[in-house]
């Protein structure tokens, strides 16, 4: 397990108090954003957003399609068994789904939407191997957290986002978090206090959930975008990120999630393992891994921020 920056939590502090992106503010000049207050079956919470008369994650995901995706999360040999369920991540996506996770741009954006968070997700949370019964891609969510922590992951300089005192903020959650400083700026977003209790993201799915999806939907820095924003068309990339080989699509959004520590470098392991994932959620839900959209990889992309700036997973 290799460890996070430690200026991450002052970035995304300024990011808090910054407002949505300027991917997400952007509108095109004499275009108005046309509200919506049709509202939800189930729910009626969604009001005043442009998503909220289009499907939800629901009406094209269905419980059928998240156990053949996670088909040996509850094996007994799973560490995680019965931790994981359906309703505990539509539960957490709803809460994103009037900010446009999953409601973006129809019905086949929001089921690629949903393949990719969840690649993410199977990946980082996988105990399968080349040989494991089912195939390698079919043990996603069989981890809530690190099994065995090579260090506490306190960082005593940090006095925005303090250790608290018997606290160990090893690695926890659907997108794993490491770190005091990133606790407590993840806490912050989603209203918990994980700074003191990081033990919430293995006790709670729908919280461990709900911290990932605020990662994928929340830039890292101001002026950046999110794993959202490049996935789903939001971003316009300028002139220095072309110039790095950063583009929308599925490769930028391991950019944002772990810079350096998976992209850069060529065709390496951590990078292809989460690709592979996601392609293979697409074609278990339907979709098909041909449609897993242009520059699928980040291999010669330059990091956003550096390993020294960007989000250890």
């Amino acid at each position: 397990m290799r460890s996070a920056p430690l200026l991450l939590a002052l970035a995304l502090a300024l990011l808090a108090v910054a407002g949505p992106s300027p991917a997400m503010a952007r509108r095109h000049k004499g275009e108005e954003e046309k509200a919506c207050d049709k509202g939800w079956e189930g729910g009626g919470e969604c009001s005043g957003s442009r998503f909220c008369c289009n499907d939800t994650i629901t009406d094209y995901f269905k419980v059928y399609q998240f156990e053949d995706l996670f088909a040996k999360r509850n094996d007994p040999t799973a560490h995680a068994a019965g931790f994981w369920d359906y309703k505990a991540f539509i539960t957490a996506a709803a809460l994103f789904e009037p900010r446009g996770f999953g409601t973006t741009g129809g019905k086949e954006v929001g089921m690629r939407e949903v393949a990719a968070f969840l690649g993410h997700v199977g990946a980082k949370t996988s105990c399968g191997y080349g040989v494991a019964t089912g195939g390698p891609l079919a043990w996603g969510l069989c981890y809530n957290h690190e099994m065995s922590p090579s260090q506490s992951y306190c960082d005593n300089s940090n006095e925005l986002y303090p250790c608290v005192e018997g606290v160990e903020y090893y690695g926890r959650g659907a997108l794993p978090v490491y770190w005091n400083y990133n606790y407590g700026i993840i806490g912050e977003g989603i209203k918990q206090d994980l700074l003191n209790h990081p033990e919430l993201l293995e006790q709670n799915a729908t919280l461990a959930f709900e911290a990932a999806i605020w990662r994928w939907m929340t830039p890292m820095k101001r002026r950046q975008p999110s794993a959202h924003d490049v996935f789903v068309g939001n971003w316009k990339p300028t002139k220095n990120d072309t110039l790095s080989k950063r583009y929308p699509g599925f490769g930028a959004t391991m950019n944002i999630l772990y810079g350096d520590l998976s992209c850069g470098q060529g065709s390496i392991d951590s990078m292809n393992v989460i690709v592979s994932h996601y392609r293979h959620y697409l074609d278990l839900m339907g979709v098909g891994s041909e449609n897993a959209g242009d520059n699928l990889d980040c291999a010669d992309q330059l990091p956003f921020n550096p390993s020294s700036k960007s989000l250890d997973s």
